[in-house]
């Protein structure tokens, strides 16, 4: 089905051509998954642009934190060459030695937000080590998107995620994968209610029947919901596919596929 309306995917890992290969196959190895994207920038924008997909939110995680820098300035780099189709999220690292200085250089880039894997990363949501990441993020008003879920560890489940949304209360979070990934049922327990808690679609909706999708979406509500692929672990044209069969209201399809992002975002998108 194409959309007559801008779309904006929310959750796409890029990575320099010449470690992108690398880069596929240890996400393969920690999914236990086939891949058939191979990660780089020109296969995400030409696949976006067969499937409708008119913006991606772009970012790459630091798994040391000696990379933090040099990832944000390959993904602003990217971002600058993407012709305006492009906006990008930072690399945080919760060992590093300075981050407010990481998160000055991050904005002074232009990135818009920041990106944080804690089952990659090797780090509880609700880890001390983060708490100066959230004041950082709270403080510029940068919207911090998170992994969250997964049944294999305890790292990002929703119930870390819950007092941080406590704490923080003026902190925007995007809780990735409907809130956790592999663990739904407990996430619509846990984090339904807070206005400043965002929800993508990435990595959900093939592992769901299109009902329970639905309910989900209707429990957080679909001003809080964003389209996301998980580029390049899924195909942008299949997750449409999968989200137009979801049964949802004209009004509810626009807020998620564009209009959340872009007053999100800034993005300046209109239809």
């Amino acid at each position: 089905m194409k959309y007559h309306m801008p779309i904006v995917d929310c959750h796409c890992h890029i990575y320099p051509d010449k470690i992108a290969a690398r880069a596929v196959a240890g996400i393969s190895r920690f999914y236990d998954l086939d891949m058939r994207e191979d990660g780089t920038k020109a296969t995400l924008q030409r696949e976006s642009a067969e499937a409708g997909v008119t913006h991606n939110l772009i970012f790459s995680v630091a798994t040391k934190p000696g990379q933090v820098q040099s990832i944000n300035e390959f993904i602003a780099a990217e971002v600058q060459s993407s012709g305006g189709t492009m906006t990008g999220l930072g690399a945080m690292h919760p060992e590093s030695e300075n981050p407010e200085e990481d998160i000055r250089h991050l904005m002074s880039l232009g990135l818009r937000g920041v990106k944080l894997h804690p089952d990659v990363q090797g780090f509880k949501i609700d880890d001390y080590r983060c708490l100066k990441i959230y004041e950082l993020c709270e403080k510029y008003h940068l919207p911090l998107l998170l992994h969250t879920g997964d049944y294999r560890y305890d790292m990002s489940n929703p119930n870390r995620l819950r007092p941080i949304m406590e704490i923080f209360t003026d902190l925007t979070v995007i809780a990735a994968h409907l809130g956790g990934w592999s663990v739904w049922d407990e996430a619509v327990l846990e984090l339904g209610g807070f206005d400043n808690l965002y929800f993508d679609t990435s990595s959900s909706l093939a592992f769901m029947p299109a009902e329970k999708v639905r309910q989900i979406i209707r429990c957080y509500g679909a001003e809080h919901v964003l389209f996301g692929t998980d580029y390049p672990m899924w195909i942008p044209e299949r997750e449409l596919e999968l989200f137009s069969v979801l049964g949802l209201t004209l009004e509810e399809e626009e807020k998620i596929l564009w209009k959340n992002a872009n007053a999100l975002f800034s993005l300046g998108l209109s239809d």
